[in-house]
């Protein structure tokens, strides 16, 4: 069958002459057999109608580029990026808008995967015109071998010859399903999908061989039948085929090469496809040079002869502001009270936290191997540096440290909570050091929050092990301070009431964002959290709730339930009660929308806060500024000068606090890119800032200050981070969240009922609440 942008082309070119009707043809194998893969040919015609759809509009496209349209011709932009993607599209295997092959560069992950390196593109309008956005991109990719050393390799099998668990088999199953294999005992290759994996061995799996009813298993069938001795006759077979399935042996099939790896990868192949693909910037900006002229846009027949395309093969030059680095204030106890960060980062040295928080009723509990005299170095160091970086932390604990097995978590939790409630305490926090082996946290996390109202700070066996770990100590010190109620350090003009748009009148900064199951998850939910500054007009106290919702739903569903619930209502309650009045003032940073969701998250989540101050009282209006937060997008800033440091820090990445907001921004709309932290590895990625709704009228540079300044208010450690600290609250505990579904089962409950086709259908598709965050636990900042 032709490829998708040939047979568009092909189309217009017939339509044009009136023909309405095209006719097809191709071969298709058919499978023939009960159980094995037996094909013939056969050539089917197929009659295609097509009709006219609508005409790209180049007319509406230039009004729009041009400032003096409103509406994105979405359909014009779409037809030409057709016409740019078609040679990559036959040349190159095509993941959502990149383009990878194995000349571009490869490697291997581990476990039967592979790396393939590519190019990300993307056709924009812009201030300048349209962009043609390219950019370097690295996927994962199912390694072309047969599928009995995938297995192998998948599972990390030493021995070949045993037959796999129940769960080995289940694993298998998931990663196969759907990959795209060849046959190699026919005298040609015949392709089909993976469907399953059978639930015998093939020496076990049995089928009927002809109309007398004789059973044969698959692997004596391919003895006596194709004179093959299968190598692994205690694998299951693959099966293929729909209605009566169709069963072949792993070792008769290789892997079709190009197939991307759609699930999630481990750990370990997470770092190295990033160490594969962490390049500074210098060499990023080459790669992406010589991608471009390997492409050769402006000699490509179908887009320069035929549509009249021309792209210019330099990479764009735009202005870029630096914005000074915000006063931070810390407390006057400290040998150093204020400081400027330098190049996004500090340290705590000579300084101690604005607000201390108070610790005196907790205890520790040890789940590692670590001997008691190590734990005890640990827990004295680490209450010494809470108390010289100024919290009241009583240096005894109130039940005696322990340690308890590894696999008695959830009583020995309990335990210790019933240990404190008998002295009549309750435990402002919990010191816990996590087993040896990982997988453990979710678990500690979902029985302390939700169940017993503890706040805890786990630590890493390994971490504690090390002796002189000043630097881990620091940053214990910061989480454990927040956690009970304190305060890090703050903006000096927040103390100073000179933080424009924010200290003139009260005001709330919100962060939302929505996390999603991990890739082949098909039926858990969706999660929502959102975060909501306490304290104005410091802003750095984030309250956050969080709510399940519909499988890969975007939107928020929960912000306004009813008159009386939901998140908006429930944060603004909260911010009345710390600040005995309602904001004036909501400043909503939003994660994790696509542009393609602007519109439909403006008119529900916007609509949704309108509605919620509206229950608290009829006359309640605050102005609104909706912002959208987007990290994952291609677009990369580069020095013009590598080596000046007044444009590049020591990586060659641009400094902090670099903006820009003219010619590669939206035509007509608010939006700016800062890149707000400091490169540390690889090229920084600025975060792209997009003002959907603003009824506080912010200038341009006044929203770009008060996000910048707010990247320094993070409170896990002593650098700004790369988006405003909200929007990264509101992951954290988006992601914290996905903890509370006991067992990992979170999914619908719903009846089944099968279609007239046979397949069974969802009728009823109800997410379970998540369970409730304890009060004492929800109102300080247990996720960092």
């Amino acid at each position: 069958m032709p490829d998708d942008n040939e047979s568009a082309c092909q189309i217009l070119s017939l339509l044009a002459f009136g023909q309405e009707t095209i006719g097809l043809r191709w071969k298709e194998e058919l499978l023939h057999c009960r159980a094995i893969a037996l094909c013939f040919r056969k050539e089917r015609e197929f009659k295609v109608s097509i009709k006219f759809a609508s005409k790209a509009d180049l007319h509406h496209l230039k009004e729009f580029l041009q400032g003096r349209q409103v509406d994105n011709p979405h359909e014009t932009i779409q037809c030409l990026d057709v016409v740019l993607r078609s040679k990559p599209s036959n040349s190159y295997e095509a993941v959502g808008r990149s383009f990878f092959h194995r000349n571009f560069g490869s490697g291997k992950l581990d476990d039967g995967l592979d790396y393939w390196k590519g190019f990300y593109q993307s056709l924009r309008p812009t201030q300048m015109g349209l962009s043609l956005n390219i950019d370097i991109s690295a996927r994962a990719f199912i390694e072309p071998i047969y599928v009995s050393e995938f297995v192998f390799n998948y599972l990390n099998l030493g021995d070949r010859n045993s037959p796999l668990s129940e769960q080995d088999r289940i694993k298998v199953k998931r990663a196969l399903k759907g990959v795209k294999v060849e046959s190699t005992y026919l005298n040609y290759t015949k392709r089909f999908n993976i469907i399953g994996v059978s639930t015998e061995s093939t020496e076990s799996l049995m089928f009927t061989i002809d109309t007398s009813g004789a059973q044969i298993s698959v692997s004596e069938y391919f003895r006596q039948h194709r004179s093959i001795e299968l190598m692994y006759p205690r694998l299951p077979a693959i099966q293929s085929g729909i209605g009566r399935p169709i069963y072949i042996p792993m070792e008769l099939c290789k892997i079709v090469e190009g197939q991307r790896y759609s699930r999630k990868l481990n750990g370990r192949q997470v770092t190295a496809l990033l160490q594969a693909t962490c390049e500074r910037p210098a060499n990023r900006e080459g790669a992406i040079r010589k991608m471009v002229e390997r492409n050769n846009y402006n000699h490509d027949e179908l887009v320069n002869r035929e549509f009249g395309i021309q792209i210019r093969p330099e990479l764009m030059s735009v202005e870029a502001r630096v914005l000074p680095a915000p006063l931070l204030k810390y407390h006057d106890s400290g040998k150093l009270k204020r400081v400027r960060p330098n190049e996004g980062q500090w340290n705590m040295m000579n300084k101690k936290m604005i607000n201390g928080g108070k610790v005196d009723f907790w205890t520790c509990v040890n789940f590692s191997g670590c001997n008691d005299d190590v734990v005890e170095r640990f827990i004295s160091e680490l209450v010494a540096t809470c108390r010289s970086r100024g919290m009241e932390f009583r240096p005894r604990p109130l039940v005696p440290t322990c340690t308890k097995p590894s696999n008695q978590i959830e009583k020995s939790l309990r335990d210790i909570h019933s240990d404190c409630l008998k002295r009549r305490k309750q435990l402002q926090l919990l010191l816990i050091i996590l087993p040896d082996e990982t997988g453990s946290y979710g678990l500690i996390k979902r029985v302390c929050e939700t169940e017993l109202g503890i706040v805890s700070q786990c630590c890493q066996p390994k971490n504690i092990l090390k002796s002189n770990n000043h630097q881990f100590l620091e940053n214990v010190s910061l989480k454990i301070n927040v956690k009970v109620g304190g305060r890090n350090t703050v903006l000096e003009k927040a103390l100073c009431r000179k933080i424009p748009f924010v200290s003139d009148r009260p005001t709330i900064i919100f962060g939302a964002d929505v996390t999603h199951p991990q890739p082949g998850d098909e039926s858990s939910p969706s999660i929502a959290a959102v975060v909501a500054s306490m304290d104005w007009p410091e802003v750095t106290k984030y309250r956050a709730l969080v709510s399940a919702q519909g499988h890969m739903e975007e939107i928020i569903q929960d912000l306004c339930i009813n008159e009386d619930s939901g998140m908006i209502r429930e944060h603004l309650v909260a911010f009345y009660q710390n600040n005995k009045c309602f904001p004036h003032r909501l400043i909503f940073y939003r994660d994790g929308v696509s542009e393609g969701q602007f519109y439909q998250v403006l008119l529900y989540e916007v609509d949704a806060i309108r509605k919620a101050c509206k229950e608290l009282q009829p006359d309640y209006q605050p102005r609104i500024t909706f912002v959208v937060v987007q990290k994952r997008h291609h677009t990369r800033l580069f020095p013009a000068d590598h080596r000046n440091p007044k444009t590049a820090d020591e990586s060659g990445n641009i400094l902090p606090g670099t903006v820009v907001d003219t010619k590669i921004c939206h035509p007509n709309q608010f939006d700016f890119y800062l890149c707000s932290h400091a490169g540390i590895q690889g090229t920084s990625r600025p975060a792209h800032y997009h003002v959907l709704f603003d009824e506080n009228h912010f200038s341009a540079n006044g929203l770009q200050m008060l996000t910048y300044s707010l990247c320094y208010t993070y409170a896990r450690c002593t650098r700004s981070v790369s988006i405003v600290p909200p929007a990264y609250y509101a992951h954290l505990a988006a992601f914290r969240a996905r903890y509370y579904i006991k067992g990992g089962d979170l999914s619908y409950n719903g009846s089944a009922a099968a279609g007239p086709d046979g397949v069974m259908r969802e009728r009823v598709r109800e997410v379970r609440a998540l369970p409730a965050i304890m009060d004492n636990v929800k109102d300080v900042m247990f996720y960092c």
